[in-house]
Parts: structure tokens; C-alpha cells; sequence
């Protein structure tokens, strides 16, 4: 391995002072009735994107669950869908996201939790959780898809066929119906406790091992990953946490996260041999406290979702001299050496706006640099042709539960010519509590009424769930 010398970087990182503009503000969303995690008070966790007809969606997770935000008018951002987490409540602190076609993959990293598979074909109306068990995936930190190869990669996994993992693969290429390759917990000599993330595209991955360090391994045959380099101690190691390649694959952008420490710019043109370039010029403010969270690559810029920073936005025309661009202070914490504030970024919506998720202030839709590239068509999905893969998801668009507001009992029905049969209904509190649980019972054109318990007003979620399906409806209860 080459690196540059400690007082170059030093300089570097002191270097921050470039002009830069703060983005302009176009919308936010967050739902007061949520509850914030009981490790760092984040209600809000991972962010996501999906482009579907002429509209525009944040998906950003939260305690409770996923949350599906029409933002294509961002100053009238709406809640326009939410998924009930296999696990919910204040013990949730991370989800992660991906999506394959239509099918939005969610993970959560706590408690008994599920892999969740999510068809947004609906959207706006609705989305239809299509696969949900923990069968096969119980945990899982992150995950990424690497979807010219349609394998999902599940990072720091446990449950299922293996207690716990690395990092374990499964094949995608029925979206549906996921089926587990392979673990790895070892690469090319190197053990590491668990891979943190990732970035994995025709099978070359990019992995960040935690403490462990930094791999480079080719997946075209999963069953026999060759590690083509590594990188185990370099100026300014940590806690390799994520990062993102440049588009011309030459350069890449690592974050540890840690304290203080910036994000080193490598050169991966020989993954025999990184070089540690320099670093990225670190907010001006309170350095020694500093912390990068989650980077991406989208057209010339480098977007860094930065913790109590928020969100940075770097120029990369020159890949290997990256000069600060813009920023927004989403978050209003003061440094107290914790990890709070911005999680995740995500720049691919194809009108050039940025979504930026806030631990404890939820969305904020940004001002993008005006950059146009085909990276922006990233998101974009065509769902017109979508075809109904379970019960329940063909149900979905004609389940109907009302009234609304409730007062002592709901009817559900569905308007097709179809039932939803020996279906388990639940009742939650927005935090995750279950408060009740009705007789399991068959669901049809002809009202079911469900009585309700004496419970106080408020808003709830009614989870119906078949052996292949689940879906959560919000209730309104007076």
C-alpha cells in the first residue's frame, strides 16, 4: 500500500475554508407521533428514493417503520404510505434500504425483525409488502443490491441459514422469492468480525469491514469471490464505515466514523496496490468532533450525509481533488460527541433534488448542484407492467377499512371479485406496541366488522398478515 505523508493530510483537512453556498430548502416531512430510539434519540434513520411515473418518493425509516413520502411537490410533501416494521419501537435505531425493479428491499438491525420485500407498483394508492419473514434473514445492518446481477447482499446478517454473518448473498433474480447463495466471513486471508457496507456493482464489491479495514473482491461467481486487494492501516483508520467508488471507477471515497476523522480519497485503479490520495476538506466548524456518516457518488459531486454538519456536497470534477461545493444544516444539535443529525443522503431523483434524512428532524428535501448525467435516471422504475405476485398484494388496491375516525368498531371489505382468507389482524401504537389482536378470520366483498377495544383516541395501524403477505393500514380512533 502507498500512502501520502500525516502533515499533507493534516493540511488538507485544515484546508476547508473554500467558498461554499448553503442549498435552498424546498420541503421537510416528520411525524410528531413517533417515538426516537432509546441509544441516540433518532427517530429517523436510513433515506431512500424511487421515481415511478411523473412522481417522486422519499422512502425514510423510522422507529415504527418505512414511510413512503410524495415529494415531487417538494414545499407539499406528504405522507402518502407507511409499512409497519417487523420490529418496532424505541430499541430501533438503524433500517436500510434498497431497491430492485419495483420491489423495495427493508431490513432493520434490531430485535426479531424480518426481511421485509415491498411492491411500490401502487404507488401513490398504495404499497403491498409481498414478502415478509425471518426465515431467511432475521438482522441485517445494511444491505445492497447489486442489480445488474440481481444479488441482494445482506451486510453484518444474522438468522436464518447462518447465526451470524459477514456478509451473505442471496439471489434476487425472482424478487419475490429470495434464495440464500453463500456467507463470508473471510477474505483473501483477512477475517473480519462483520462487513459494515458496501458498494457492489457487476459483482466488483467495494467492502467496508468495520475495524478490520477495507476489501476489494470480484463476485461474478459468488460461490468463488476472488479478493483482488486490501487496505488495513492507512493515515487517519478507523472504523471503515462506508463509501462510495468515482463513475470512472478509478478513485473512491472512504469514510471511517470516527470522531474528527475526514474521508480519505483512494486510488483503486489497482486494487493490488491502493493509494491513499488525501482527504476531503472537513466542515470548518469544530473538526476535532466532526464525523462523516454515509457517502454517494452521484454525476461530478460527492454527497455526504456528515452527523451534526449535515448534509456536504463536494465538486469531483477532479476526482482526486475534491472542493466543497454547498451544504445545509439540517440539524440544530450541538456537538456532544454522540452521532447525531444527518444519516443518509440521496441524491438520484431525476429533477436534480436531494433527500436528506435527519436523526431527530426527519426529511428535508434539498436543492441539488443543477448537475445532469444519466446517474439520474438511477431511480426512475416503470411499473406500468406490473403483475400481482401474492394474495394479499392483489388485494391491496381494494382493501377498505373505514370509518374513519372510528368509534367502537371498523369494517374491512374488499371491492374485487377476490378474498383475503384466514388473515391475522393486529392493532399497534405508532411506537410499536401491540395492543390487541382479533380472531383470525377470511376477508371478502361483504363487510367484516371487527370490534375495538376500549382504547384512547389517537392514531393506530391494523396489520393484516397471510402466510405470504402482510400490509399495515393507519386507523384513526375518536
Amino acid at each position: 500500500m502507498r500512502t501520502v505523508g500525516f502533515l499533507f493530510l493534516v493540511l488538507c483537512c485544515i484546508n476547508s475554508l473554500v467558498s461554499q453556498t448553503e442549498a435552498t430548502l424546498l420541503g421537510r416531512w416528520s411525524d410528531p407521533n413517533l417515538v426516537g430510539s432509546s441509544a441516540y434519540n433518532n427517530t429517523y434513520n436510513e433515506i431512500w428514493g424511487l421515481a415511478i411515473g411523473d412522481r417522486e418518493y422519499a422512502v425514510i425509516g423510522s422507529t415504527a417503520g418505512t414511510h413512503f413520502v410524495d415529494v415531487t411537490d417538494p414545499a407539499q410533501a406528504e405522507e402518502v404510505y407507511f409499512v409497519h416494521g417487523a420490529s418496532a419501537g424505541p430499541h430501533i435505531i438503524h433500517r436500510d434500504y434498497h431497491n430492485y425493479r419495483c420491489y423495495l428491499y427493508g431490513v432493520a438491525d434490531e430485535g426479531t425483525s424480518s426481511l421485509q420485500i415491498m411492491d411500490v407498483s401502487y404507488l401513490p394508492d398504495s404499497v403491498s409488502v409481498v414478502y415478509d419473514t425471518n426465515i431467511s434473514l432475521m438482522r441485517s445492518h445494511n444491505i445492497f443490491i447489486d442489480t445488474a446481477e440481481a444479488k441482494l447482499y445482506c451486510l453484518a446478517a444474522f438468522g436464518g441459514p447462518a447465526s451470524g454473518s459477514a456478509m451473505r448473498i442471496y439471489d434476487i433474480s425472482s424478487p419475490t422469492e429470495p434464495v440464500y447463495l453463500a456467507e463470508y466471513n473471510n477474505f483473501g486471508g483477512l477475517a473480519v468480525g462483520h462487513v459494515h457496507d458496501a458498494h457492489i456493482n457487476n459483482g466488483l464489491a467495494y467492502l467496508n469491514c468495520g475495524n478490520n479495514g477495507f476489501a476489494i473482491v470480484d463476485f461474478t461467481d459468488p460461490l468463488a469471490p476472488q479478493t483482488l486487494g486490501l487496505l488495513t492501516s492507512y493515515v487517519f483508520s478507523g472504523y471503515n464505515h462506508s463509501g462510495w467508488p468515482s463513475a470512472d471507477g478509478q478513485h473512491y471515497y472512504l469514510g471511517d466514523e470516527n470522531h474528527g476523522y475526514p474521508i480519505k480519497v483512494l486510488d483503486v485503479s489497482d486494487p493490488a496496490d491502493v493509494e491513499v490520495l488525501g482527504v476531503v476538506p472537513a466542515p470548518k466548524e469544530a473538526i476535532s468532533q466532526t464525523i462523516p456518516h454515509n457517502q454517494i457518488v452521484a454525476c461530478n459531486y460527492l454527497y455526504v450525509s456528515y452527523y451534526y454538519d449535515g448534509l456536504r456536497i463536494y465538486d469531483i470534477s477532479d476526482p482526486a481533488n475534491p472542493v466543497p461545493h454547498s451544504y445545509y444544516p439540517t440539524s440544530v444539535w450541538p456537538f456532544d460527541n454522540n452521532y447525531r443529525g444527518a444519516w443518509g443522503v440521496y441524491p438520484y431523483l431525476p429533477s436534480g433534488n436531494v433527500l436528506v434524512s435527519d436523526m431527530q428532524r426527519g426529511l428535508f428535501v434539498l436543492s441539488g448542484p443543477g448537475d445532469t448525467c444519466g446517474d439520474r435516471d438511477l431511480s426512475h422504475i416503470d411499473c406500468a407492467v406490473a403483475t400481482p405476485t401474492s394474495e394479499l398484494e392483489a388485494s391491496v388496491p381494494t382493501l377498505r377499512v373505514y370509518p374513519q375516525p372510528a368509534q367502537g368498531q371498523l369494517h374491512l371489505q374488499t371491492t374485487g371479485d377476490f378474498a383475503i382468507a384466514d388473515a391475522t389482524l393486529q392493532l399497534f401504537l405508532l411506537n410499536g406496541q401491540l395492543v390487541h389482536t382479533f380472531p383470525r378470520r377470511d376477508i371478502a366483498a361483504a363487510p367484516t366488522a371487527l370490534d375495538l377495544p376500549a382504547l384512547p383516541a389517537g392514531v393506530y395501524l391494523l396489520r393484516v398478515t397471510t402466510a405470504t403477505a402482510a400490509h399495515a393500514v393507519k386507523v384513526v380512533v375518536e
